[in-house]
């Protein structure tokens, strides 16, 4: 009898958009010898083609890209190829981040740095249907509470944060210049900020913008 055939390796999407760490990355997860690194994405927007293109297993995404952030892009493979596992990667231990990953559709949430054989084991876990989560990350989430800021919300407060005045964030939203004025005020307050600088710099902090 002939020895039965190995299963084919898991294939890996790597999206950061950092050259050195998805390099660094792409050559630690390839030492794994069940998985390897068949595509690779810079831009959060380049994520589903290249999925769809290379017929990943499992997407590994960054939070922070131009184009599209991780978490978009999470959602756009849900949306698109459901059986591509999603593990969404962070520099940043925000708790909104998390909330926000998990409502994307996303099978696991883990730090940036973690060592590779967690980051090995968790894909190996997603694939078997797990959910993986940093538990200090969990924890994090559990006790920061939900994010109050309703989506209209921190969408004027996001356009907010590169100084437009309200005029110019009631043209680009197309809403009426009170409109603009009655989200901000309602987000500062929900924020317990004193001014929009403030209450940005606090929903970033939290991960919820």
């Amino acid at each position: 009898m002939t020895a039965a055939s190995a299963e084919p390796p898991i294939r890996l999407l790597l999206a950061e958009d950092q050259a050195m760490v998805r390099e660094a990355l792409a050559a630690l997860l390839g030492l794994e010898p069940d998985m390897e690194v068949v595509a690779q994405a810079a831009r959060g927007d380049e994520v589903l083609a290249a999925a769809r293109e290379h017929a990943v297993d499992v997407a590994l995404l960054d939070i922070e890209m131009p184009g599209m952030t991780g978490i978009e892009a999470a959602g756009q493979l849900r949306g698109a190829l459901p059986g591509v596992r999603v593990l969404v990667l962070t520099t940043f231990g925000r708790p909104g981040y998390l909330r926000r990953a998990m409502e994307a559709g996303a099978d696991a949430f883990l730090v940036k740095d973690a060592p590779a054989a967690q980051l090995a084991k968790a894909v190996r876990k997603v694939l078997a249907g797990e959910r993986v989560i940093d538990p200090a990350l969990a924890a994090a989430a559990l006790a920061e509470g939900a994010n109050p800021l309703t989506p209209r919300e921190a969408e004027v407060l996001r356009a907010a944060a590169d100084g437009a005045g309200n005029a110019e964030l009631a043209a680009l939203l197309h809403l009426s210049h009170g409109t603009v004025r009655n989200y901000l005020s309602t987000a500062i307050q929900k924020l317990a900020a004193r001014n929009r600088a403030e209450a940005v710099r606090i929903a970033r902090e939290k991960g919820w913008l």
